[in-house]
């Protein structure tokens, strides 16, 4: 074989040795983002919920504010001026455990873009502060989002009793996370750079989404 020759197979073994790669690198991506699909996401419930910095954990009703504090919120609703922060708490679920034909595979949760839903209405946006790695076990990995917002500004048509019975049922002694719902956006890490899910997904807390 001339010289001349063999330069020239080793260019198509070299080809299609490239074409080879490059298909399994694909097959391989085209796996990872299939899996990444699988993780589900569920509201657990609120916490830490204060209004004007009032903490409203351990109230049931207008009765169980002190007088100092119910004066600061009266005034605050007069000045049209009602803000609120707390976190909601996220359960995460990575399916990936082995079983079931699916590869185990931790996967990491850079970012949850999202918009708060109270009610159905379209409140605020947030993200998470912090990357969370969701093992895959299939066991829950709790994923805390802190989020703020004024009430006045998206429910400034209802009473001042009806918006304290709002902030109560949030995050009082009684609350119940069925107000809430998240419209959001995960984003997660991969060997091959960062995804972000192509369909918005509501995280809602009466099942994994």
């Amino acid at each position: 074989m001339s010289q001349r020759s063999r330069i020239v197979v080793a260019a198509i073994a070299l080809a299609a040795l490239t074409a080879l790669t490059s298909c399994a690198a694909l097959t391989d991506m085209a796996s990872v983002i299939a899996s990444l699909k699988k993780l589900q996401f569920k509201v657990d419930g609120v916490r830490d919920f204060k209004l004007l910095g009032i903490d409203l954990g351990g109230k049931a009703a207008l009765s169980d504010f002190t007088a100092g504090d119910a004066l600061k919120a009266v005034q605050a609703y007069r000045s049209r001026k009602l803000p609120v922060e707390f976190v909601v708490d996220i359960l995460a679920v990575n399916p990936n455990d082995g079983t079931g034909g699916s590869r185990r595979s931790a996967s990491t949760l850079t970012g949850l873009e999202c918009r708060l839903l109270i009610d159905g209405k379209p409140t605020v946006t947030g993200n998470i502060d912090r990357p969370f790695e969701i093992p895959g076990t299939g066991q829950e990995s709790a994923v805390p989002l802190r989020l703020s917002l004024d009430l006045l500004e998206f429910f400034g048509d209802r009473r001042y009793e009806d918006l304290l019975g709002l902030a109560l049922a949030l995050g009082g002694r009684e609350r119940s996370a069925a107000k809430i719902a998240l419209d959001a956006q995960p984003t997660v890490s991969t060997p091959f750079g960062p995804i972000t899910y192509p369909d918005r997904i509501t995280i809602v807390s009466t099942e994994f989404r």
